[in-house]
C-alpha cells in the first residue's frame, strides 16, 4: 500500500505541475495579446532602470501617465509599465541588478515592443577625480570590463588581450611582486549584430551610444540638478551634467581605491556600474537607438570611511531621473 500511495502522490504532484504550467502559458499568452494591442498605437521610448531606489525616484515624479486600458504588462517576472510622459508614448521597466538582467530585459523590449530607442538611467560609482558625487554622466562609450582570463603569473595572454592586472603589483610590502593569484587578463566582448555575419562575432571593447541622441542631450548641459539632501546636507559644489566620457560595466560593485585607479589608468573610464554595457550592446546588436544617464552616487572606494552610496544614492538617482525626463521632454521624437 505504501508503494501505491507514493505513486499516487507523485501523480498528483505531476498533475498540479501541469496545471500550474498551463495557467502560466495562458497568462503569458494574454500578456502578449496586450503587447500586440499596445504596439498598434505606434513606437514608444523604452525606459530602463535597475533597482528599487532608482525606480522610487522615477515613480515619485508622477510624470508617467498610465495607459487607460493597459497600464502595465507582466512578462517573465518583470512589470512593463505602459503610458505617456509629456505626451510621448513610453514603456518603463526595472530590469534588476547585473548584466544578465539588463541584457535579457533589453532584448525583451527589442523583441516584443515597438520601440523607438532605449533610455537607460540609474546611478554609478565615480572613477574620475574631476567629477563629483551628484553629477550626471552621459557617456559616449561603455565597456564590459568583466570578461577575464585568470592566469598564472607568467601565463600566456590571448592575442586580443586589452589589459592586464598584475596582482603582485599590489603586494604589501611591495618588494616582492610574485603572488599566487597571478594576473587577470582582460579580453573584449564577443559582439553579434544584425549588421554582421551570422555566428561570426567581432571583438568589441567600447560600445558607442547613439551619436545623434548624445548630441541632442548635450543641449541640456545647463540643466539644474539637485545638490542638497536636505536643508543642512549639501554637496560641496552644484551638480553638473557631463557628456562624452567612457563608462565601464561588470558584475562587480567597485568599492576599492586600487582597483578604481587601475581602471582609470588602463581604460580611462569615468564611471563604474553593473548594467550599462549590457543595455548598450544589446541595443547595438538589434540596431536600436540608446543613450545612458548615470548619476554619480559614490567614489568607488577612493573615499575615507564608509561608501557614500547609502547617503547620496537617492540624490544621484533623483538627478539621473531629472536628466532623463528633460531629455524626453525636449527631444523631437517625430514618430511619437
Amino acid at each position: 500500500m505504501e508503494g501505491k500511495s507514493a505513486v499516487f502522490a507523485c501523480a498528483i504532484v505531476q498533475v498540479l505541475l501541469w496545471a500550474h504550467e498551463g495557467a502560466a502559458l495562458v497568462a503569458n499568452k494574454e500578456a502578449l495579446k496586450r503587447v500586440h494591442q499596445i504596439n498598434k498605437e505606434g513606437p514608444r521610448i523604452a525606459l530602463v532602470t535597475v533597482y528599487p531606489p532608482e525606480e522610487a525616484a522615477f515613480i515619485e515624479t508622477k510624470v508617467l501617465i498610465p495607459h487607460p486600458k493597459h497600464p502595465w504588462v507582466d512578462l517573465s517576472g518583470r512589470r512593463f509599465r505602459i503610458g505617456t510622459i509629456y505626451g510621448k508614448r513610453v514603456v518603463y521597466v526595472r530590469c534588476g541588478v547585473g548584466m544578465w538582467n539588463a541584457g535579457v530585459t533589453t532584448q525583451m523590449l527589442a523583441d516584443l515592443f515597438n520601440i523607438a530607442g532605449v533610455v537607460h538611467f540609474g546611478i554609478a560609482g565615480n572613477a574620475n577625480n574631476s567629477l563629483s558625487i551628484g553629477d550626471v554622466t552621459v557617456p559616449k562609450y561603455v565597456a564590459h570590463l568583466g570578461i577575464w582570463e585568470w592566469l598564472k603569473v607568467n601565463g600566456q595572454t590571448e592575442a586580443n588581450n586589452v589589459g592586464n592586472l598584475m596582482v603582485g603589483d599590489y603586494n604589501v610590502p611591495q618588494n616582492n611582486r610574485t603572488n599566487l593569484l597571478g594576473k587577470i587578463s582582460y579580453v573584449p566582448e564577443e559582439f553579434y549584430s544584425e549588421t554582421g555575419k551570422p555566428n561570426v562575432p567581432e571583438d568589441l571593447l567600447f560600445a558607442e551610444t547613439s551619436s545623434d541622441w548624445l548630441k541632442f542631450a548635450s543641449t541640456i548641459e545647463g540643466l539644474k540638478l539637485e545638490s542638497c539632501l536636505n536643508k543642512t546636507v549639501c554637496l560641496p559644489r552644484p551638480a553638473n551634467m557631463v557628456f562624452g566620457q567612457r563608462a565601464s560595466t561588470a558584475n562587480i560593485f567597485v568599492d576599492n581605491s586600487a582597483y578604481r585607479d587601475f581602471l582609470v589608468r588602463h581604460f580611462h573610464v569615468s564611471s563604474v556600474d553593473e548594467e550599462s554595457a549590457a543595455v548598450v550592446m544589446t541595443c547595438l546588436s538589434n540596431k536600436v537607438k540608446v543613450i545612458v544617464f548615470r548619476g554619480l552616487s559614490d567614489l568607488a572606494g577612493s573615499q575615507q570611511g564608509e561608501n557614500a552610496i547609502h547617503k547620496f544614492g537617492p540624490l544621484a538617482a533623483s538627478n539621473a531621473v531629472i536628466a532623463t525626463l528633460e531629455f524626453i521632454k525636449e527631444f523631437p521624437f517625430s514618430e511619437l
